[in-house]
C-alpha cells in the first residue's frame, strides 16, 4: 500500500472537503470521518465513518460523494472509471472523568430530564431509546425514577422479574429491541417506596452498577422530576455523555427546565438540547391547530442556554394511547410523522455526542493505489 503523490492529494481532498454532513453540517474532513482511500483498478474506494446511527442519510451521502469525486477524469494520468462509497457509523466512546469509574460495557449515558412532572419526559426517553435501537444501535433505558417507576408499563413488560447471574448481576429485561432496568420490576406495582433520599439513591447504584447492561452504544436513563438526591448522585458516580432536557411551552414548565439545564450545568454534564412536547394541538374534527400550553417555549431556552432545541412534538391523543398499551409510537406507528419526529431527535442526539467526543487530531487517512 503506498501514498499516493502530493498532486493527487490537491484533487481528492479539496472536493471531500466541499461535502457536507447533514446533521453537523460541516465537512467530512474536518469531522475526521474519511477512513480510508484507495485507488484501485482505475476506481476510487472509500471509506465514510460516521459517529451516530446515519441509516436515514446513508444513501443521499453516498450519492453526494460519489457525483462529487466523478469529476475527476484522471488521477496523475491514469484514468478514473468510477467510485465506490462505503458508509458506516460507530458510536462514540465516553471517558471516564475523575473518579468515575465507566459502567462496563456502556459507551455512552444519556440522561433525560426535567425541572417538573407531566412533561411528557418517560414518554420521551422510551421513544428515543426506541428510534435509536430501531436505526441500528444497541440501547438500554434505567428508570431512575425510583418512586414513581413508568418504564415497566411503557415498554409493555409489567412487573418481570429479571434473571439474575452469579447470584450478583441483575440481566435486564427487553422489549422491542431495547434492554431495560427498572424498580417496578423489583417490587409489586401497588407497593409504594416510603424511602428517604439515602435509600433511593442507593437503590439507583445497585440498579445502576448491577446490571449486566453487556455491551451498549447508549444507555437512556430516565430521571426524576427536579434537581435533588438522584440527579446528584447519576452526575457524581458515573461519566454523563450529556443531558436532554424535556419541558412544554408553558411559562411554569420552562421555570423549572431552566433549573434543571443549571443543575447540569454546575455538575459539568453537557446539555445535548432541548425537546418540547405538547406544542400545538390540532383538533382531530376540523383540523384546528392551536398551541394550548404557549409557543416557542422550547426554542427561546434553548437560546437563552446556547444549545439547541432538538424537536417540537405536538399534543397528540396517539402519543398518550400507544404509551398506555405499552407499544410507544416508534413501534405502534413507525411511519408516522410522529415517530419519523422522534427519530429525528434521536438521531440529533447521537449526532450531537459524536461532535462533543472529538478531539482535535488530525484526520488519519490511508490512501493507495494498490
Amino acid at each position: 500500500m503506498s501514498i499516493m503523490p502530493d498532486a493527487v492529494q490537491n484533487v481528492i481532498f479539496p472536493l471531500l472537503d466541499t461535502v457536507i454532513e447533514p446533521l453537523s453540517q460541516r465537512s467530512l474532513l474536518s469531522l475526521d470521518a474519511v477512513s480510508d482511500i484507495q485507488f484501485v483498478d482505475n476506481k476510487i474506494i472509500l471509506s465514510v465513518t460516521l459517529g451516530y446511527p446515519c441509516e436515514s442519510i446513508q444513501q443521499g451521502l453516498s450519492e453526494n460523494i460519489a457525483a462529487v469525486l466523478n469529476a475527476i477524469d484522471a488521477i496523475d494520468g491514469v484514468a478514473v472509471d468510477g467510485v465506490s462509497v462505503d458508509i458506516g457509523w460507530q458510536s462514540p466512546k465516553n471517558v471516564s472523568i475523575e473518579e468515575q469509574p465507566l459502567l462496563n460495557g456502556v459507551r455512552n449515558i444519556i440522561a433525560v430530564a426535567s425541572g417538573k412532572g407531566g412533561v411528557g419526559k418517560s414518554t420521551t426517553s422510551v421513544n428515543l431509546a426506541l428510534a435509536l435501537a430501531k436505526l441500528g444501535a444497541k440501547v438500554g433505558i434505567l428508570d431512575a425514577d425510583i418512586y414513581g417507576p413508568s418504564q415497566a408499563m411503557l415498554l409493555g413488560i409489567g412487573a418481570k422479574r429479571p434473571e439474575v447471574r452469579d447470584q450478583k448481576y441483575m440481566l435486564p429485561n427487553e422489549a422491542y429491541g431495547v434492554k431495560s432496568m427498572s424498580m417496578a420490576y423489583l417490587v409489586n406495582e401497588q407497593t409504594p417506596m416510603v424511602w428517604r433520599g439515602p435509600m433511593a439513591t442507593g437503590a439507583l447504584q445497585q440498579l445502576l452498577f448491577q446490571t449486566d447492561w453487556q455491551d451498549l452504544d447508549y444507555l437512556f436513563v430516565d430521571m426524576p422530576p427536579g434537581t435533588g438526591d438522584i440527579q446528584l448522585t447519576l452526575s457524581q458516580k458515573v461519566p454523563v455523555s450529556g443531558a436532554v432536557v424535556v419541558t412544554t411551552p408553558q411559562d411554569i414548565a420552562l421555570l423549572d427546565a431552566k433549573k434543571a439545564i443549571e443543575m447540569f450545568n454546575k455538575v459539568n454534564v453537557p446539555i445535548i438540547g432541548v425537546v418540547e412536547n405538547m406544542a400545538v394541538h390540532q383538533c382531530s374534527q376540523c383540523g384546528h391547530s392551536e398551541h394550548i400550553f404557549g409557543e416557542g417555549g422550547g426554542e427561546r431556552i434553548a437560546q437563552d442556554y446556547d444549545t439547541q432545541l432538538l424537536g417540537a412534538l405536538p399534543l397528540a391523543l396517539s402519543i398518550r394511547q400507544d404509551a398506555d398499551s405499552g407499544k410507544p409510537s416508534v413501534v405502534a406507528d413507525p411511519d408516522s410523522d410522529i415517530s419519523q419526529q422522534y427519530s429525528d431527535i434521536a438521531q440529533k442526539t447521537a449526532a450531537a455526542l459524536w461532535l462533543q467526543s472529538m478531539d482535535s487530531s488530525a484526520p488519519v487517512i490511508m490512501i493507495s493505489d494498490d
